[in-house]
């Protein structure tokens, strides 16, 4: 639990947030749900585009952590990564560590 909270504090910097309503799979103790929806809203503020697609490009800008593991989230190697992709690469390596 202590390395999932590290990763999403990770994924999540002090940037401009946008609010966006979407399910929450990982969500569970106030504070887990309170991350999640920070990793939310900084998702749909780097989404420029508003595709629910984030490129390599829009992670840099927005979401530098995302970036820096970008090939190891983007698994299908489609050039983008996806709020879901982001959410199993942490629960991934939160269960791994």
């Amino acid at each position: 639990m202590k390395k999932l909270i590290a990763i999403l504090a990770l994924c999540i910097a002090s940037t401009g947030v946008m609010a966006q309503t979407a399910p929450q799979p990982m969500a569970g103790s106030p504070r887990m749900e309170r991350m999640m929806q920070q990793l939310q809203e900084r998702f749909a503020a780097a989404n420029t585009t508003h595709d629910g697609k984030l490129t390599l490009a829009q992670a840099q800008t927005g979401m530098p952590r995302v970036a820096q593991y970008f090939d190891e989230i983007d698994t299908q190697k489609q050039g983008y990564v996806t709020l879901a992709q982001i959410e199993q690469f942490m629960a991934q390596h939160a269960g791994s560590h």
